[in-house]
């Protein structure tokens, strides 16, 4: 209706950075909701909808909000930030390089091949390498593997090329096991070892796994934890970061009492990302 050329949801208090260069529109000081439509002969009409569409959300709720607009230059918004992101080497031998990118890689390199697309997870924030890192760390070959909340499908990806068994990835959002789909098939991994799944959460998982990871806030890792040991194997491991580093000791303290051994903290950048062992 609006004839939105795309939409982006922000929280300046858990954006990440995703090592973009500064948006030219400026980042929002406020949880905001950015769209961008043509200017056109019809671009006034759209306005006038959208605020009273405003308008009558204010009356029929609790929520505040405003509209600003700012015209901006033509230009290919889907295209030029990937002129930000180019191939990253994270632990001792994963690399995510960018489909756009060339890279020369070294025999013992591990290259990742990703076009984020809409979804998260380049590699660049914190988070994402954190968990690359720890997967390094601790996978073994052959285990099988859950992401929950797979994003890119980055993080599957990883441990494909590290030796996994079968992998899955959740995720609640369409978009994002569209894009994960993508970039799984993009790396070559063959689909009778991998399945993707819509869905919030452990909802719909009954089978047990050698190892999980999580990248997503605090409060949903907590909530999260509840569930966690009955699709952990014994002796599995659980890798969670989305996490900020001043909140890691909720979680500690969680994993702890449900029988998990702690393997490793790393904080980076204000975040945290912790490792776990699930004991007998």
């Amino acid at each position: 209706e609006f004839d939105l050329q795309g939409v982006a949801e922000e929280d300046p208090a858990v954006e990440p950075t995703e090592g973009w260069a500064e948006d030219s529109i400026g980042c929002a000081d406020q949880h905001a909701v950015v769209g961008y439509f043509p200017k056109d002969r019809k671009v006034k009409k759209r306005c006038k909808v959208l605020e009273k569409r405003l308008a009558l959300l204010k009356e029929n709720s609790a929520v505040l909000c405003r509209v600003s607009y700012k015209e901006l230059a033509e230009e290919d918004w889907a295209e030029a930030w990937k002129a930000f992101f180019g191939p990253q080497k994270i632990g001792r031998k994963i690399v995510v390089k960018p489909t756009w990118c060339e890279y020369r890689a070294d025999p013992a390199d591990v290259v990742l091949e990703l076009d984020p697309g809409m979804a998260f997870g380049t590699g660049t924030h914190p988070t994402t390498a954190l968990c690359i890192i720890l997967i390094e760390d601790y996978l073994n070959r052959g285990n099988s593997f859950l992401d929950i909340g797979t994003g890119s499908g980055i993080l599957m990806i990883t441990a494909a090329k590290l030796g996994a068994g079968l992998i899955c990835g959740l995720d609640k959002d369409n978009v994002a096991i569209d894009v994960a789909a993508a970039n799984l098939k993009l790396n070559g991994l063959d689909p009778q070892h991998y399945s993707l799944r819509s869905g919030n959460l452990l909802e719909g998982v009954k089978e047990k796994y050698d190892f999980i990871v999580a990248n997503i806030f605090t409060h949903v890792i907590l909530e999260l934890l509840d569930d966690l040991p009955q699709v952990l194997a014994q002796s599995g491991i659980f890798v969670c970061s989305g996490m900020f580093e001043k909140n890691k000791n909720l979680v500690v303290a969680k994993m702890k009492n449900l029988g998990f051994e702690i393997l490793e903290i790393r904080d980076e950048q204000e975040w945290s990302a912790i490792a776990g062992r699930l004991q007998a």
